[in-house]
Parts: structure tokens; sequence; C-alpha cells
């Protein structure tokens, strides 16, 4: 018996962890997104636009990112 991945745990048992593991992973990755947001909002209005469209940009990438770790996965 292999104790990483015993007999008794079934294909439905993993899928549901899976599942669980990509929905935290979504959680925390909205969240983070949603610190970022807060933290950069207003505190660097004289900056160039250049680095708030990057911001823009990365909390959007993680956005797609937190959107695609459950797309397709019932």
């Amino acid at each position: 018996m292999n104790d990483m991945n015993p007999s008794w745990v079934t294909d439905e048992m993993r899928q549901a962890a899976d599942n669980a593991r990509r929905q935290g992973l979504q959680t925390d990755l909205r969240v983070l997104a949603a610190r970022i947001r807060a933290d950069a909002e207003g505190r660097y209005a004289g900056e160039s636009a250049g680095w708030q469209a990057g911001v823009e940009w990365t909390l959007l990438y993680m956005e797609n990112i937190a959107g695609g770790s459950t797309e397709g996965r019932s």
C-alpha cells in the first residue's frame, strides 16, 4: 500500500480535494488583488500614468488567473 495514495481514496474524493485547493487559490488571489488595489488607490496619484497602468494590468492578470483556476471544472 502506498501511503501517499491510499486505495480507499476514491476518484471523487481526489476531485473534491483538487476543487477545494483551486477554490482556495482563487479566493487568495482575489483577496490579494483587492488588498493591492486598496493600498495603491490614491497613494501614487502624482506618479506617471504608466505606473498606474502597470498596477491595473497586474491586478487584471491576477483576476484572470483566479477566474481560470476553476474554469471548466465542476
